[in-house]
């Protein structure tokens, strides 16, 4: 990736037909980039006044499509979305991105396929398309599709390049920053129901908050705490707020902190699309609703799934959502087994696979402090380090904390923390001898089996690389039974000799 650049442009539109949740998955992906140093420009022609101060707020440009429609298109099932022709949205895109060339271009919109991506490439060195309907055919080096099953790539057999790299399924779903923190404390519903979430998106172009307000008065809520969540320009804002004060519900118009309702809640109501993943990723158990049409492979994928609960609902019948409102309340088994299995799906942690796929280093590695020793004596004598280790005895603290202080002494040995944001991720240490250098490596233990090693390492590498110019030569022994440290040894490019890897460093 070019340093230079640095520079990620999203042509991403919110509006009454797709509301707010591709805006919402890009900023989430867009607010990740920033941390590792990336710019981030929206191209929208609909884009609504408070999601531009959103935007704005987190640092990002905005820039707004507004030159004379063509007619629309109506060779795709959502041409019309667009509200002018692709070649016209090309053209202006084009322009607004000429004064300066991007790293990549993402496009999250149901109205484009390869005719725009073609015509703006252009403008970045690469494109990558979100999508989840598979009904269009995409000039991208990189596709990401958050609703497919991982092994669904038949779906986009013909509409992407050859070339093109697939990423599919929740492990890449894009969650905001605050669903990955609350994820580490986030933790399996026992089936209990206190308090309800009421969420249906941003927009609800459907009006279902009212609905699912009077299914909830119906259903005599007394002894449930309730949160209805709406977006500050949902139509119907007044009604809501009146009638939640009434029943003594709370309503929050635009919240900023669902990560926190959602973690707090015991059941959800919500619509499919983007929160479909974050209620998953912490746990929380759906009556979910499929308000849109292009919502329903993914509310069907998550039901067959066991993710969701998604019956046939009368949308405008407030006694059908009370009808399966009060079937989930007299089955707490189901609401057990509904969080396990979101919290197995959605481990929060998407955004940061696919800024790797997009070339973007994520880890970063420092030196360690004398605060971080308790924290890697508890990691050293985890059962699973330990049994990678040569020595697999426990360490006593006082021996740890003689050991540790050497080495922060020792002038030939660097001792590294790896970081993704501000989470530790796993350490590596260094023992020089002139121009060889012994590496050993582990993972935190709750971070273990992300796939984390391989660039801890080449983060650790670049490190020593730059700091110890004498340094020619990597050694490491490996136990013959550690699997996985053979394998990132050898997907790191170190060449195995009975129990030893080798491998020359290369400086760039």
């Amino acid at each position: 990736m070019n340093q230079a650049t640095r520079q990620v442009a999203f042509r991403v539109d919110a509006s009454a037909q797709t509301g707010t949740g591709h805006v919402m998955r890009c900023l989430s992906l867009a607010d990740s980039l920033k941390g590792v140093g990336v710019r981030s420009r929206f191209v929208s022609r609909h884009m609504p006044e408070h999601l531009c101060r959103l935007l704005h707020a987190g640092g990002h440009r905005v820039d707004a499509l507004v030159e004379a429609a063509e007619p629309v298109g109506h060779d795709l099932p959502h041409a019309a979305w667009l509200e002018t022709s692709q070649r016209a949205d090309a053209r202006e895109a084009a322009r607004v991105l000429s004064t300066a060339r991007c790293d990549w271009i993402v496009v999250d919109h149901y109205a484009l396929d390869s005719r725009w991506e073609s015509a703006l490439r252009p403008a970045a060195s690469r494109l990558m398309a979100i999508d989840d309907l598979a009904d269009r055919v995409h000039d991208c080096d990189l596709l990401l599709d958050q609703s497919s099953p991982a092994d669904a790539a038949e779906r986009y057999h013909g509409k992407v390049p050859a070339s093109c790299r697939l990423v599919l399924g929740a492990r890449y779903a894009l969650l905001r920053e605050e669903f990955r923190a609350a994820r580490r404390s986030a933790r399996p519903r026992d089936g209990r129901v206190q308090r309800v979430l009421v969420f249906l998106g941003g927009v609800d172009a459907g009006g279902h908050t009212l609905t699912a307000i009077e299914a909830l008065r119906r259903l005599d809520a007394r002894g449930l705490h309730v949160d209805v969540v709406i977006g500050p320009q949902h139509a119907s804002r007044k009604a809501i707020e009146d009638k939640c004060k009434a029943l003594g519900f709370q309503c929050h118009a635009g919240s900023e902190r669902m990560a926190g309702l959602m973690s707090s809640a015991d059941l959800a109501i919500g619509a499919g699309g983007s929160s479909t993943w974050e209620r998953c990723c912490l746990g929380l158990p759906t009556l979910t609703l499929c308000a849109a049409e292009n919502q329903r492979p993914l509310v069907e994928a998550c039901a067959r799934n066991g993710l969701i609960y998604a019956p046939q609902l009368d949308l405008r019948d407030p006694a059908s959502f009370e009808l399966h409102l009060r079937a989930l309340l007299a089955n707490p088994m189901l609401l057990q087994s509904m969080s396990r299995n979101g919290l197995h799906a959605v481990d929060g942690r998407g955004t940061l696979r696919v800024m790797r796929d997009m070339g973007y280093a994520t880890i970063t590695v420092r030196a360690a402090q004398p605060s971080d020793s308790g924290r890697l004596h508890e990691w050293r004598n985890h059962p699973e380090v330990r049994a990678a280790s040569h020595n697999s005895d426990p360490i006593d603290r006082a021996a740890h904390e003689k050991w540790f202080a050497s080495t922060l002494a020792d002038a030939d040995r660097h001792l590294l923390v790896g970081e993704d944001g501000a989470q530790p991720v796993g350490v590596v240490r260094f023992d020089v001898r002139g121009a060889e250098v012994e590496v050993s490596i582990y993972l935190a233990p709750d971070r273990a089996g992300e796939g984390n090693g391989t660039e801890l390492l080449q983060a650790a590498e670049s490190w020593l690389a730059a700091n110890r110019p004498q340094a020619t030569r990597l050694v490491a022994q490996v136990l013959g039974g550690n699997l996985r440290s053979h394998g990132l040894f050898e997907a790191c490019g170190y060449r195995k000799s009975e129990t030893q890897y080798a491998k020359e460093l290369v400086r760039t």
